[in-house]
Parts: structure tokens; sequence; C-alpha cells
């Protein structure tokens, strides 16, 4: 036996004596439950066999009989409960077999090479992450996707009690194939461990207790149904206490022993490919902050969020020279060629990523649209300069500042602006008051904008219509992973001062909007991007000094004075 098998040995063996410790919670919980059923047996059977004989042990019987129905019944009604809650399930774009054939037979392979059950499906996650996730509840089971398992001959009715592989869909698009099988390699032998009876018991166990107590809870339960449940999920809190360690252990110990088992399958093609795991990871990371977001806060949602990634990772390996040679792999096939649409793929995970990062809705329509990367510099980075350059001046408006001197004195013009943060309302006083006014401004359009709930589905990619994949995240508010803790009324107020500077150009000096794929919106002066902007805006508004200011816009050859056009 190798060093690997023994390794491998070991984490199994470690992981199922946690499972079994878990098990022995749950069987010590029960036997409490029983125990006094337990003594009223006992008590009852001495006094047919004609011992403790008597009135007084006749009220001892009869009370221990009662305190052992109403336990019996309190043990019912927290096993109902336990049993009835519904566990969470990560929000995924389904993928059934018809829709990505090759890719299921690349799992099915690689579970074939590492001798462990093939998931029971695959699904996206637009993160960068991978995963096995058990949806065998019967609450979980309605999603569309075929079992990797099924064969001609299984039967339809079959429940699958393999878990689902979630993947990650910024690695279809940036990973080359034999990235991606390395990657997926540890993921995969994870279900060897999970087909364990002890250990798919202890998870089962684990969350119940989990959903029993999400699912106590949860707002909207009146004082008839929310008492037993309130009582019910104080229960399952205790025993999910005691096993919080063991469980923690025993998924450590599952990993081990499936990192060990991976390593005989792609182990050097591995070690290249968590490089590029680190690297989709920062794309990503800047693609949704800096890119994304702006155009989510428009009510627009990128349509190729994935693509997007394969467009920001080339630029990052231009500009970085640690990423030299990355761009070559380009040349490979994509981890993306295994799906039949990825195009599909690519808007289903694209709209999940803005309702999960942002809580827009789940389908598209009024101030809620897709664009296209082509349509982003005019329909979300033009958009976005004039309706902050809009604010700025209604704010401007309600605090009493005059119009510029111009032609016509009621047309906006950036002179206005300047004029008001380098004079007396400099950087103290009424420039504190613009920044105040900007950040209740942003703060009450946030407000009054439509709350985004549950609805119809975005599907899945190839199926019919699917249920909602975020159903199963309760009534909770969104987004579920905001992206940006809230800006401070400096930060919004450079930024409004920045987009009427960028408005400015656009009409007076020929500039035009454009996209930088790790920066987001950016202008562009003769075709090149201009990225010196921040630093005299924020001399500006933080200092009241527009000398630097006046200096950039004097090169660049805009006219303060000339009026712009809002939306």
């Amino acid at each position: 036996m190798s060093g690997i098998d023994v390794g491998e040995e070991l984490g199994a063996r470690a992981a199922q004596a946690r499972a079994l410790a878990l098990l022995r919670i749950r069987s010590r919980a029960l036997a409490v439950a029983i125990l006094p059923a337990a003594f009223a047996v006992v008590l009852f059977a001495a006094d047919a066999q004609g011992h403790l004989a008597g009135p007084a042990w006749d009220a001892v019987r009869w009370t221990v009989l009662g305190v052992a129905v109403v336990v019996l019944l309190v043990t019912v009604l927290v096993a109902v409960s336990v049993a009835r809650a519904r566990p969470a399930m990560s929000p995924t774009v389904p993928v059934p077999e018809e829709g990505a054939p090759d890719l299921y037979r690349l799992v099915r392979d690689l579970a074939d090479r590492l001798d462990v059950p093939a998931p029971s499906a695959i699904a996206l996650t637009p993160d960068c992450d991978s995963w096995l996730e058990d949806r065998t509840h019967r609450a979980l089971r309605r999603g569309p996707g075929a079992s990797l398992r099924k064969g001609p001959g299984a039967p339809a009715e079959a429940p699958d009690t393999a878990p689902v592989l979630v993947i990650g869909s910024p690695f279809l698009w940036w990973m080359r194939v034999a990235e991606l099988r390395a990657v997926l390699a540890p993921v995969v032998a994870g279900t060897g461990p999970s087909a364990h009876p002890d250990i798919a018991a202890a998870r089962r166990f684990v969350r119940g207790l989990d959903a029993a107590i999400a699912d106590a809870a949860a707002p909207g339960r009146g004082p008839v149904r929310g008492a037993p449940l309130a009582f019910a999920g104080w229960v399952a809190r205790l025993l999910l206490r005691a096993c919080r360690g063991h469980a923690a252990e025993m998924e450590r110990c599952v990993a081990a022993a499936a990192s060990m088992r991976a390593q005989t399958v792609d182990y050097g093609p591995r070690i290249a490919a968590q490089e590029q795991v680190g690297l989709a990871y920062a794309g990503w990371d800047r693609l949704l902050t800096r890119v994304a977001l702006p155009a989510w806060r428009m009510g627009r949602w990128p349509s190729r969020l994935d693509a997007g990634v394969v467009s920001a990772l080339t630029e990052l390996s231009r500009r970085d020279r640690l990423a030299d040679g990355f761009a070559l792999r380009l040349g490979e096939r994509p981890a993306c060629d295994l799906l039949e649409e990825p195009g599909v793929a690519d808007e289903a995970a694209s709209l999940l990523a803005a309702r999960l990062f942002h809580g827009g809705p789940a389908e598209s329509g009024p101030g809620w649209a897709p664009v296209d990367w082509q349509q982003y510099p005019d329909e979300v980075v033009d958009r976005k300069w004039r309706s902050e350059a809009a604010r700025l001046h209604r704010v401007l408006d309600n605090l009493g500042v005059p119009r510029a001197s111009a032609a016509d004195p009621a047309v906006p013009t950036l002179a206005r602006v300047m004029e008001h943060l380098s004079g007396a309302g400099g950087p103290g006083g009424p420039g504190e008051a613009l920044a105040a006014g900007i950040g209740a401004a942003v703060a009450r359009e946030e407000a009054e904008a439509p709350v985004h709930g549950g609805g119809q589905g975005h599907g899945g990619m190839g199926g019919g219509p699917a249920d909602d994949p975020l159903d199963l995240w309760g009534p909770g508010p969104l987004p579920l992973f905001p992206l940006q803790p809230p800006r401070t009324g400096t930060e919004l107020l450079a930024d409004h001062v920045a987009a009427m500077v960028c408005c400015a150009a656009v009409d007076t000096a020929g500039a035009a909007p454009g996209l930088d794929w790790l920066d987001g919106p950016a202008l562009l002066v003769g075709g090149e991007r201009r990225a010196d902007l921040a630093a005299p805006v924020l001399s500006l508004v933080e200092d009241g000094d527009p000398d630097p200011l006046l200096s950039w816009l004097a090169e660049v050859g805009v006219r303060s004075d000339k009026p712009v056009r809002l939306v």
C-alpha cells in the first residue's frame, strides 16, 4: 500500500469516527427523550408482578407516565420539525446533461478514474469555487438535471443519492479543459466519503438541525405555530452546539481523504491549475466590483460576465509581468466548449450574479435590461456620468448655488461646480453640505428603488423552465453578498465631480466613454484612456484647490464654461 493510500485510509477512518460521534449525540438525545417512558414501563411492570404496590406508588406511576407522554410528544414535535425543515441550497444554474454532454462525460470519466460514485448532476455558480452539495432532501429534488450515474436501463423514478457537483462558472471560461479536470479531481473525489452511510447520516442530522434553526427564525409566524417552532429551534440549537466540533473535524477529514485520493489523477497539471484559480478569482472580483456593479446600479446587467472574465484576465496578463505566458494558454481548448450553448449558460450565470451581489430581479423587465459589452460604454458609462452630473446640479439647486456666468445662465456647466468648491464654499462649510446633500440624494433614490423579491426563475440551460433557485433561500433581503460597503459623502462627491468633468470632456473636447476591463468606466481621449483624473478631482473636492484640475482641462481641451447635456 502506497503512502497516498495509507493517508487516504487514515483520513477516511478519522471522518467515520467523527461521524459516529455525531450519531452518538443523536442517540443520546433520543435516549434522554425515552427515559421517562422506560421508567413508566418499569413501574407498571412492577405493579403487574405485585411489587411497588400502594397509593403512593400508584401516584408515582401515573405521574411518570404523564411526564413520559409529554416528553414523547415534544420529541415527536422536534423530530418532525427537523425532518420537515428544508435545508438551505446554494443558488445555482442547473446544467442538464443534454446541455453539456461533454462536461458530463468528463466528470463521469474522472469519477471512474478515482473509483468513486459520480455526482448526481452538475450546476453552475457565479463564483470562483467548486463543491459538492447534498440535495437528497425531498424538497430539493424538483430541479432539472440528469444524473451522471443513470444509464439507459436505470429506473426513471430512482432517486439520486449522490451530491450535486457545483462548478464556478468563471472557471469554465478561463480554464482549459485539462486544467478544469485537474481542479475538479479533489472535488469529485469527495463523493466517495459522501457515499459512506455513517457520514451521510451524520451530514443529514447536522443539516436537519441547521434547517430547523433557520425555520424557527423565519418571520411571519403566528403565536400558535411560532411557539412550537421556536421551542424546536431551541432544542436544535443545543444539539448543534454539541455537534459543531465533531462536524467541522469530520468535514476536514473528508476533504483530506478526497485530496489524497485525487493525487493519483492529474497531480502535475493540478499545481499549474491552482495558479489559474487564484488568477481567475482576482479577475472575477475586479470585474464584479468595477465593471458589473456600475451597470447594475444603472438598471442594466451585463449578459456575458464570464466572457468578460477572459478579457479582464487577458488584460491583467498583459499588464502584470508575473502573468507573462498565461495568455499563451488561450490557444488551447477552453472548458466552456464542453457546453452545448455557452452563451445561454453565461447569460443565466450573469443574471444570477446580478441578483446575488446586487439584488436585481430574477428576470429582465422595465428598468432591468441586459447589456452587451459593445453597448456598455454608451448604455452604462455615458448614462452613469450624465445621471451623476444631473444629481450634482440638482443638489446645487437645492442649496441655492447660483448658475455660473455664461451666455445662458440656465444651462449646467462645469464652471459652476468648480467655482462653488474652490470659492468660499471650499472644503468646509457649503462643501461639506454638498457632500451631505449628494449622500442624502443617493440614499433616498436607493430607498425608493423597487424591492426585487422572488419571481420566475431563469431556468436551466436547455431544459424546461426551472423553479427559482433562490426561492430556497427564503424571504430574506437581497443582495445576499453585497460587493462594496456604503460610500461616504466625500467619495460620492468626488465621483459626481469626476462624472461632470467626463461629461464636459465628451461634449466639448471630443472625448468618448469607454470600458477598461480591470477598472470599469473609462474616459477615452484620442482613443487612449485617461487614468489621471482622480488626483485633480480630489484636490478640488478635499482641498478646494482648482489648479490641478484646471491644468488637466487645458491639456485635454475641455471648456468648463460650455453647457453640458444631462439626462
